[in-house]
């Protein structure tokens, strides 16, 4: 049994309301639970209830024992001293005011038939993935649907606020934003937090100033991810060493340090050396890239605007010293699926919420027209019979499993309530 149940309980009236009686034996009628606002102090605030012959205005605050008064040290908490109603489901010790009056308790494992609470048992009980997995398909379309929007914008409004962060950073540069969003996501979750690291380890203006040569930027990028450490025989290695150190001396800038970059289990298009050079670039070829990236529409307009690969040098290595066959390596439309996943589509979002626009529609449009992430969630949720057509599905359906389902926060989610509604 968990508190969240009682609210649920409470807030829905999921018990005998015309026959209750407090524990001192006196009647309640309910005219209005009250407002659940998940704020500090009581539970319900400004709920109207007749007790006995007295009809009252106030807070209704709740809890599974009526000792976790004391043990949440209530008493001492001057904004509960105006709590009408002590909700409880054992009720195991009398709660007094400061006056001595006595707080009315109403216990309500007295009213709640027996079929809700195994229901609910039922539903939060451990599964072998997550706890409505045999109802997912009974679930009303329109409530899923709704469900999965709100979903959207949460994991929205959550990301956007490393966006504002990055903002205060960067002293409102939103083409700052921009690249420190677009390094970490090209560093993939292996070598994101290095390649943020390199992004912020200078200021953007130097970056912007020697985008004109390529070469020059991936001296930058290189070195301060720790690619140009040591001695190679390699000319190109030796003349990117080169670049750097001048550089440092150009703009009088400390050599700074970030974690280690990884090769281990990439890919060989994954290595740092390759997203490195191809982020290198994509700013050596754009000089504006944010008025551009915030006006994208569409998939299909992504891949035009950003199907860039690696300088030359690249084409015929992954690393250093070690020469390859000769491959273009460009981003991949699968690439550049999740930079509008994790770039583009949470900073045209926060960028809209600072300057008050309203593009929310939009927004779902353009993920639709992204294909689906592919990862063991989504097929597992495909398996129960919900299938993510593309990537606003999927990721509705990663913001369910991470922030609800793992959390058991069935009671907090439509699809929870859904199957609770008519018990």
């Amino acid at each position: 049994m968990k508190e969240d149940f009682l609210h649920h309980l409470w807030k829905f009236k999921k018990f005998d309301a015309l026959n209750l009686k407090t524990a001192q034996n006196e009647q309640i009628i309910i005219y209005k639970t009250g407002d659940y606002l998940e704020l500090a102090g009581p539970d319900f605030f400004n709920a109207q209830i007749k007790i006995g012959e007295q009809k009252w205005a106030g807070n209704v605050e709740i809890h599974l024992k009526s000792s976790d008064w004391y043990l949440h040290n209530h008493e001492k908490d001057a904004s509960y001293e105006n709590v009408i109603l002590h909700v409880v489901w054992e009720h195991d010790t009398e709660i007094f005011r400061e006056n001595n009056s006595e707080i009315p308790v109403l216990v309500l494992k007295d009213y709640v038939s027996k079929e809700i609470v195994e229901n609910y048992n039922a539903l939060i009980a451990v599964k072998t993935w997550i706890s409505c997995e045999k109802h997912l398909k009974e679930i009303d379309g329109f409530v899923f649907k709704n469900w999965q929007e709100r979903l959207f914008f949460e994991k929205l409004e959550r990301k956007s606020q490393f966006v504002f962060q990055l903002l205060e950073e960067t002293n409102q540069d939103w083409e700052a934003v921009l690249f420190c969003l677009l390094a970490k996501n090209f560093g993939l979750n292996t070598n994101g937090n290095s390649f943020l690291q390199m992004a912020k380890s200078m200021p953007f203006s130097v970056f912007r100033k020697e985008s004109f040569e390529v070469e020059n930027l991936e001296a930058l990028f290189f070195g301060v991810c720790g690619l140009l450490n040591g001695d190679k025989e390699d000319v190109y290695f030796k003349d990117l060493k080169f670049r750097y150190f001048f550089l440092l001396h150009k703009y009088n800038l400390e050599q700074t340090y970030v974690d280690p970059v990884q090769f281990f289990k990439h890919r060989p298009d994954n290595f740092p050396t390759i997203r490195l050079s191809q982020l290198a670039s994509l700013y050596h070829k754009y000089q504006n890239l944010f008025s551009k990236i915030i006006e994208l529409n569409s998939a299909e307009s992504v891949y035009d605007l950003l199907s860039v690969s690696t300088s030359l040098y690249w084409q015929n290595h992954y690393q250093f010293d070690k020469e390859s066959p000769k491959k273009v390596k460009r981003l991949s439309n699968s690439f550049l699926d999740l930079l509008i996943i994790n770039t583009i589509i949470p900073l045209q979002f926060a960028y809209s919420n600072r300057f008050g626009e309203a593009i929310a529609e939009d927004l779902i449009d353009f993920m639709t027209d992204v294909s689906s992430e592919k990862n063991s969630i989504i097929d597992k949720f495909a398996s129960f019979g919900i299938k993510s057509k593309n990537a606003f599905e999927s990721q509705t359906l990663l913001e369910l499993k991470n922030e609800y389902c793992d959390r058991k926060a069935c009671l907090k989610c439509a699809v929870g309530m859904e199957l609770l509604k008519n018990n």
